[in-house]
């Protein structure tokens, strides 16, 4: 007799990267179980509460492969071009992609991308989903995993999957090292909506005290545009601007965007997280892998965090597609160990990179800001320099897995 609480993998996590994890695997046949505590209607309220996220060339390709793309197309804002600023002095850096290249990604606000995935997972037999539910005991060995729940269920299957985010209870219990850091800074997040159109425009305008990004969303239903904030602040401070007046804080925004989109108003509540760097250098062990902000966690300033996650998903999907065809155990430690070694040094790669742009952008003092400046006109007229950068914001460099490719 099959046991029905058994699947071939049970991935603990159903975020963005968890859910997208269960959807590749269920384009290779592999059954899951996906087990998240968190409540989907929570997730999906009505209205924008200042949550976006940037979807790279290369993740729109993995959303085509897996069925998403039919799901949130109407709600993309492609991005037409990114402009990098130190202060909205003159040097600035410009990247524009090729008109045959389509744009340099997609923003979508986060509730848009749950409830796609909501949507998607629905009426996929190969995935068991179940929310609302707080997992006490997680167990390895030589034959299988399970998690169990607070009311005894357990879900077996031969493979687990940490995708909790960056407190990983997964990757605490089996040991894996994690090198973390503060940055003393909160990102306030909110939506705006604004009189000039955004013209598909992301600006990163860099001031001594932190990034403060412009991402373009679409217009609302009611015709506004509208423009997500991410807005880096000292810790300390934080509390004082989420407690600013409205009118004092969009008169604080405008000043510190030069005018670009006109007059402001909130289009979202406005609140804060705080900014960290943590990686695990090593996101396997027996008969487990790490994906997305459980294996790593960067600063925003680049937007690259969710695509590194889906990346992730979207190569352990083919390591252990190509596992059944082989007819392998999924928990067999060669496609574990093949897991590791190509996304270790990727994921490891961008997080040094974003770690270093971060501190470079922070150093204060006019001669700083001049040296920037200097080293951003020259990007700007060195083709193939900003070409790569181009490339990896597009997320189409390197070694890429078949479904991050264009379908």
């Amino acid at each position: 007799m099959v046991d029905a609480n058994r699947r071939d993998v049970v991935i603990l996590g159903g975020g963005l990267v968890g859910l997208t994890l269960a959807l590749a695997l269920a384009r290779q046949g592999i059954t899951s179980h996906v087990v998240d505590a968190a409540d989907p209607a929570s997730q999906t309220a009505e209205g924008f509460d200042g949550r976006a996220s940037a979807i790279s060339t290369a993740s729109w390709n993995l959303f085509g492969n897996i069925g998403l793309r039919e799901h949130l197309e109407e709600f993309a804002s492609p991005i037409t071009e990114i402009a990098v600023s130190d202060q909205l002095k003159p040097g600035e850096l410009r990247f524009r992609p090729a008109p045959e290249e389509g744009s340099l990604g997609r923003m979508f606000e986060n509730r848009r991308l749950r409830l796609a995935l909501f949507e998607a997972v629905k009426d996929v037999g190969e995935i068991a989903y179940h929310p609302n539910a707080r997992v006490v005991a997680r167990e390895r060995g030589p034959h299988g995993v399970a998690a169990v729940l607070d009311d005894g269920t357990r879900f077996e299957g031969s493979l687990l999957v940490g995708a909790e985010g960056r407190g990983s209870p997964t990757r605490d219990e089996a040991g894996l090292a994690v090198a973390k850091w503060s940055y003393r800074h909160r990102a306030i997040i909110c939506g705006l909506a604004h009189d000039k159109p955004n013209d598909g425009i992301a600006w990163e305008i860099f001031y001594p005290a932190g990034p403060f990004a412009l991402l373009p969303m679409k217009d609302d239903e009611l015709g506004r545009h509208r423009t997500a904030l991410v807005w880096t602040v000292a810790e300390e401070d934080a509390a004082a601007w989420l407690k600013l007046g409205e009118r004092a804080f969009l008169a604080e925004a405008e000043k510190r965007m030069g005018g670009l989109l006109g007059r402001l108003e909130l289009a979202s509540p406005r609140s804060s997280y705080p900014l960290g760097f943590h990686h695990a250098p090593t996101i396997t062990a027996e008969r487990l892998a790490l994906v997305g902000d459980a294996a790593h966690g960067i600063h925003p300033i680049a937007g690259q965090g969710l695509n590194l996650g889906l990346r992730d998903a979207a190569a352990l999907a083919e390591v252990l597609g190509e596992g059944v065809r082989l007819g392998l155990d999924l928990g067999d430690a060669q496609l574990l160990k093949r897991y590791q070694d190509w996304r270790g040094l990727d994921d490891f790669m961008v997080a040094v990179a974003t770690d270093g742009l971060t501190w470079l952008f922070g150093v204060p003092g006019k001669t700083a800001s001049a040296v920037r400046r200097l080293g951003m006109s020259a990007i700007e007229r060195a083709n193939p320099l900003k070409r790569w950068f181009m490339d990896e914001a597009r997320g189409v460099s390197g070694t890429l897995p078949e479904l991050l490719q264009d379908a």
